[in-house]
């Protein structure tokens, strides 16, 4: 299973913006600086294709999905009917890690990942530990037993007191009630730059 390991502020300078909910303070506090002794120096004009390329970077960064299997999602993508940028985001929205994201179970994409991975997530009854694993409509997503009382999830429970319309919580217990519709995603992705450097 590969992720990125690196440094994740440098990640949100590079962008430009929070990709992770620790990283809003430390973007104030450093301002819009790249990373690297070059950060500080003038800024060039972005060309249509760095603009492309950088739109692509910061969806990659902000589900934690490294470059070949992002590929693999946009080309499932352009082969379904529909418009390809909403498709590729719907496909994104629905894993399973986003999803218990979503579902306020944890703070962080990356901890939906590892709760999945060790095995702390159930969907429809059965523990799955696949973070990549497709959700779909009426599936439910639990909690396993074994970690309900956690105080860290107890916590994040709490603080998450609204959801997208297209989830429902009870408890520990989720539910997909539809595929969410593009305003109900990130609105700081534009898919149509995506969709343009894959196109190139």
């Amino acid at each position: 299973m590969a992720r990125y390991t690196g440094p994740k502020r440098r990640l949100s300078r590079r962008e430009g913006i929070a990709l992770f909910a620790k990283d809003a303070k430390h973007l104030e506090k450093k301002g819009a600086i790249p990373p690297g002794q070059h950060g500080v120096g003038r800024r060039r004009r972005i060309s249509e294709y760095g603009l492309q390329l950088r739109e692509k970077q910061k969806a990659k960064r902000i589900y934690g999905i490294l470059e070949r299997q992002f590929k693999k999602y946009f080309n499932e993508a352009s082969k379904v009917k529909g418009a390809t940028g909403l498709v590729l985001l719907q496909t994104l929205e629905t894993r399973l890690d986003n999803v218990v994201y979503r579902l306020g179970f944890t703070k962080s994409r990356a901890g939906a990942r590892q709760l999945v991975s060790h095995g702390h997530i159930t969907v429809d009854g059965k523990k799955v530990t696949i973070p990549s694993f497709r959700v779909h409509k009426e599936q439910t997503i639990a909690i396993s037993d074994n970690l309900r009382d956690n105080t860290q999830i107890k916590t994040s429970l709490e603080e998450t007191s609204t959801l997208p319309e297209w989830l429902e919580r009870k408890a520990t217990i989720g539910k997909v009630l539809r595929i969410p519709d593009r305003d109900e995603m990130e609105q700081v992705i534009n898919e149509q730059f995506i969709v343009e450097y894959y196109s190139r």
